[in-house]
């Protein structure tokens, strides 16, 4: 999901870029703003309580706004028809930055970035004052103009300082025409999503292009390659106390126990703290592995953006696999048919659960590998951007 807040002063445009960036992302709007000055039409009980506040230009108190934001974004979650929240107007404390980190990290969401609409004072007042005379709007006279101001600069300018701590906070000229600063905004969205942290799962039968194609999609993203099969295979080599644990299971064609799988990922993930996300090759590759790598990516605060499976026909992985044995790449368990086989049925007999468990959580891709490497590659990067938008 696309979660974005869009921040400025009164009278920055943001109900104006709103309606657009609704229309383009195809967002649930919540604007706080709005919202009380329905309740207070319809003089319901919320309504009555913020009236006053608003009408003297203050900050309606957080228990307030959070019982409308929680009720929005609960139908939001049952519909599921949308590619996320626009939040206009909200937070705009501190306090109500950590309320929205809390509600988001509920639901396994999060702020993709804070887009501030950034406008001289001089003119802000005076798109007030014309507003009001267009819209009647008691909230826009000097008096009351003056006390937003106040509020804003006293406590909604550290909001901005928040959200630049987290690097998510983007600076927009709001001056120009309503295309001009609309392009802006979409051009740091995009740029935002080009950043995001993702982490991908490449999932396949042994002799689906696994390796191949995540070796090519970790340079395209500037993510960190974590092969498990890779490292095994070091250990291995190195005749290490692990590579010795594992040399037995990896000539057999099995699983290598989790505990050690584990420490290797989460080896692998410490040596790399800053990196940007990581590309996972070959696990999960149990439906037992799926909930350890949820475990490992929690531990730090991260997520799985996607899933993607690449689908080949098992007679294509043997003749793959068989190809491949006859090169310098070839694997210990290339050599004997027999593993090969054992190989394939341990994958078929867990794929569908592991396939099951990404499905329930709108994570799970899949894509044809049985075609040319770069139109497989090609098919995979589509589907990872279509990904990161919706993740």
């Amino acid at each position: 999901m696309l979660n974005i807040a869009l921040f400025g002063a009164p009278g920055a445009g943001k109900g104006t870029q709103s309606r657009k960036l609704i229309e383009k992302y195809h967002l649930t709007y919540i604007a706080t703003g709005d919202i009380l000055r329905q309740e207070i039409a319809a003089g319901t009980e919320l309504g009555l309580q913020a009236k006053d506040i608003i009408n003297r230009g203050g900050l309606v108190p957080d228990e307030l706004i959070v019982q409308i934001i929680e009720k929005i974004i609960e139908k939001d979650e049952q519909n599921n028809t949308t590619g996320g929240i626009l939040f206009d107007g909200f937070p705009r404390t501190v306090v109500q930055a950590y309320i929205l980190e809390g509600m988001l990290h509920r639901l396994n969401r999060r702020l993709l970035c804070m887009l501030s609409l950034d406008v001289p004072k001089d003119e802000l007042i005076r798109r007030m004052l014309e507003r009001a005379k267009k819209e009647n709007r008691a909230d826009d006279n000097e008096t009351v103009i003056k006390n937003r101001f106040n509020e804003y600069y006293n406590k909604t300018i550290p909001v901005a300082e928040f959200y630049e701590n987290k690097g998510i906070y983007c600076s927009v000229d709001g001056i120009g025409s309503v295309d001009e600063v609309f392009n802006r905004l979409t051009t740091e969205i995009e740029n935002s999503l080009q950043k995001a942290y993702r982490n991908i799962l490449l999932y396949g039968a042994p002799g689906a292009g696994k390796g191949t194609q995540a070796k090519m999609l970790s340079e395209k993203y500037d993510l960190i390659y974590i092969s498990t099969g890779a490292m095994i295979r070091e250990e291995i080599e190195q005749q290490t106390e692990i590579g010795k644990i594992c040399k037995p299971y990896v000539e057999a064609g099995d699983n290598v126990p989790d505990e050690i799988a584990i420490r290797l990922i989460e080896r692998k993930i410490h040596e790399n703290q800053t990196a940007k996300g990581f590309i996972f090759k070959g696990y999960p590759s149990s439906y037992v592995q799926a909930y350890i790598m949820d475990g490992i990516l929690d531990r730090m605060g991260s997520a799985v953006t996607c899933m993607i499976e690449l689908e080949a026909n098992p007679i294509k992985c043997v003749k793959r696999l068989n190809d491949r044995n006859k090169t310098a790449k070839r694997r210990v368990y290339d050599r004997d048919p027999d593993v090969i086989i054992h190989r394939l049925e341990n994958f078929e007999n867990s794929a569908g659960k592991v396939r099951s468990y990404y499905q329930n959580k709108n994570k799970y891709y899949s894509v044809d590998a049985e075609q040319n490497v770069d139109i497989v590659f090609e098919n995979l990067c589509n589907t990872i951007d279509k990904a990161l938008r919706k993740s």
